[in-house]
């Protein structure tokens, strides 16, 4: 069996070691006999080994010749195969436990396995644990604990197959223990790419934790005598920055389900963390939904609630949630704030997010939160909006439900009614002296027509006027009966049928006039947008030299005049190198057009000047705005404009603006109002096509 391994490393001495120095160290390795039990007959031919060594080295010609050999390339020795046991023990104390424990595995499988019972295979058994052993604690050094667990595990199963050295195979299954946390660390902080491991250290620490109890540590288990809960706790937040924020929701779901409280607080944050940094504001439904069913000892969760209720922009509540809060001091700050309580609750989330939620994540890293991007992010305002609609729809059928419930009672009563009418005596009704006189009144009371009905859409008036029948005739119903009227039915019969037809007729008659107004406004609308476009359509230079002439005016207050973006085709920016002013027209271009067809007043076009992807985001937000039955009017004016930074295919530049948002719905009606002044953007241009292009813009800045 050749090894490798040369009579310098056997012996230990380097090559340039003198012929004293040679003798010393045989000497004390003679004297340093390995202890572990092996075989007199495999020490004996160790000693002889280290023998023949010394005589050839501290021979000058053998030496010589020896120096020789290796200086051609020849390496290793040969061993007879009653010195092969001893070789590897030399191996191994030459500082090589890796190549002595492969080597000597490998010697143990068939067709090298040796005889049952003799001293050459418990030699190799006992050889294999120590240098298992061995191999490990160098591997843990390197600070390589995946191999050194590798090593042991490989150790142990040798010893549980051959079924010898049970007290040795022990020791290495507690090394083993104590090294998976070193494990598992080691796999989760490799690269992401290496996924094989990854998901290996994801299982491993979760049956650890789930052995351990759960993060508590609830129960008694092997790791309890060298991972105490402190040192646990240490190790878990040295491990949690290498996990992924959807890795730890699933971790900590799992084990909140099974029954680890601090786990379903973990999932809380996580969830938060993933909601916020990913604008999935759906992800914070669920973390709310998690926080406000733990029973954590300690925990004041309101705050925490309020947060979530404040990122949904539901400000009432998440007042409500702070009020609430069982922390005095909180309550106190929040009373004795400078500014109003909405700023208050907003630094509190800003600073809860930054310091507990968005920490300890692979795939977040986050230096500060601006909670201004999250509100003003479109998917955010598009769920908020759905939300509320969402909410709006439940309190509609909720009282839709009242009035179904109401109306089939009023059903009922009037059934009852007709079939008292059926059965009235006609001669016992003393018409039509106190009756008409006091069903007027009746009616007066009970039966108002509000100018508010009349300002309602047609089809919501019908709607009115039936709601009313019904109520008329069940208060003339109750009428009768106070009266304790029976049997004459004709009279009531010709009364009902006349008040029906009358209040009919009346709703027939506003229903018309409403159409035929609706009809004219729209005819007159009409006509007055075709003799604006006929006269007084400007081009896009009419609109620059006009703010040129005027710049404290509105950019839409020129747009008020129905300018037709249609009737001028804007030309391309070809220039290599365009100048500010000439950027300036390009966006000012791109401000006028938007703001005329966000008011429905035009279409866009500005494919030569503007890239698709922003063309579709403005019609798509046109068509939100066309479904929500609302239209804006925008003035935006460029009170400065500075080149940021400019390469052959890319500008930015940053602008400051005035601008005025008001949001209008189809009946005229105005809704809300936003006024920024000045408003920071940052526009980036690319080139394309030989021509630049306005490609993005970004809003908001600080």
């Amino acid at each position: 069996m050749e090894l490798p391994l040369d009579h310098f490393r056997l012996i230990g001495v380097s090559p340039s070691a003198t012929s004293e120095e040679i003798l010393r160290s045989f000497q004390l390795r003679l004297d340093k006999t390995p202890d572990e039990g092996f075989t007199y007959e495999v020490l004996t031919q160790r000693s002889e080994l280290l023998r023949l060594t010394a005589d050839l080295l501290t021979d000058p010609e053998s030496r010589r010749e020896y120096e020789n050999l290796l200086s051609n390339g020849i390496s290793g020795l040969d061993f007879t195969s009653n010195r092969e046991v001893a070789g590897l023990m030399l191996l191994w104390e030459s500082g090589s436990p890796k190549e002595a424990f492969k080597i000597t595995r490998k010697a143990l499988q068939p067709p090298q396995t040796p005889a049952l019972g003799s001293s050459r295979e418990a030699d190799l058994i006992l050889l294999a644990a120590l240098t298992a052993r061995d191999s490990a604690i160098q591997e843990q050094q390197l600070r390589s604990y995946s191999n050194a667990a590798d090593f042991l595990q490989e150790g142990i199963q040798l010893l549980q197959r051959m079924g010898k050295l049970g007290d040795i195979r022990k020791e290495l299954e507690e090394d083993l223990v104590a090294l998976l946390p070193y494990r598992i660390l080691d796999l989760l902080s490799r690269d992401l790419n290496d996924q094989e491991s990854h998901k290996k250290g994801l299982n491993m620490l979760e049956n650890l934790i789930i052995k351990r109890g759960g993060l508590e540590g609830n129960n008694k288990s092997e790791y309890k005598d060298y991972l105490n809960q402190q040192e646990f706790e240490a190790f878990f937040q040295q491990i949690k920055p290498f996990l992924t924020v959807q890795e730890q929701i699933d971790l900590f779901l799992e084990l909140q389900k099974r029954g680890s409280l601090e786990a379903g607080f973990l999932a809380f944050l996580s969830l938060t963390a993933i909601g916020f940094t990913r604008r999935k504001p759906e992800k914070l439904f669920e973390a709310r939904r998690i926080l406000k069913k733990l029973n954590l000892s300690g925990l004041d969760s309101m705050p925490l609630v309020g947060c979530l209720d404040l990122l949904l922009a539901d400000i009432d509540q998440a007042s409500a949630r702070f009020s609430s809060s069982s922390d005095e001091n909180l309550r106190d700050w929040l009373n004795n704030y400078p500014g109003n309580k909405l700023e208050a609750i907003c630094i509190f989330c800003k600073n809860w997010l930054e310091n507990d939620v968005l920490v300890g994540y692979r795939d977040i890293d986050v230096k500060e939160v601006d909670l201004d991007s999250w509100f003003e992010d479109r998917e955010i305002q598009e769920f908020i909006e759905k939300l509320e609609k969402k909410s709006n729809k439940t309190a509609i059928r909720s009282n839709l439900q009242n009035q179904l419930t109401k109306k089939e009672s009023l059903i009922k009563t009037t059934e009852d009614f007709d079939d008292t009418l059926s059965n009235i005596d006609e001669r016992r009704l003393p018409w039509p002296g106190g009756i008409k006189q006091n069903y007027e009144k009746v009616e007066t009371k009970e039966i108002e027509f509000n100018e508010e009905y009349f300002k309602k859409k047609p089809i919501e008036f019908y709607n009115f006027l039936i709601e009313k029948i019904a109520e008329l005739k069940f208060i003339f119903g109750e009428f009768l009966k106070e009266k304790e009227i029976i049997n004459r039915s004709s009279y009531l019969i010709y009364i009902y049928a006349f008040l029906i037809l009358f209040a009919f007729g009346i709703g027939i008659g506003f229903l018309r006039n409403n159409l035929k107004k609706s009809i004219q406004d729209e005819s007159i609308a009409e006509k007055s947008l075709i003799a604006l476009d006929k006269n007084q359509k400007l081009t896009t230079t009419d609109i620059i030299q006009e703010i040129k002439k005027n710049p404290s005016s509105k950019l839409n207050s020129i747009s008020d005049k129905s300018i037709s973006i249609n009737s001028y085709e804007f030309k391309e920016l070809n220039t290599a190198s365009p100048s500010l002013e000439d950027i300036r027209n390009l966006i000012n271009g791109w401000l006028l057009s938007k703001s005329n067809y966000l008011a429905g007043k035009s279409e866009i076009n500005l494919s030569k000047i503007v890239s698709k992807g922003l063309i579709d985001r403005t019609i798509e937000e046109r068509q939100n705005d066309i479904k929500k039955g609302i239209y804006k009017k925008i003035n935006s004016q460029i009170l400065k404009i500075d080149l940021e930074s400019q390469t052959s295919s890319r500008i930015v530049v940053l602008v400051e603006l005035n601008y005025l948002e008001r949001i209008i719905n189809n009946s005229g009606e105005f809704v809300n109002e936003t006024s920024l002044n000045p408003l920071k953007v940052k526009y980036i241009l690319g080139f394309s096509n030989k021509s630049w292009k306005l490609v993005d813009f970004v809003s908001g800045l600080q």
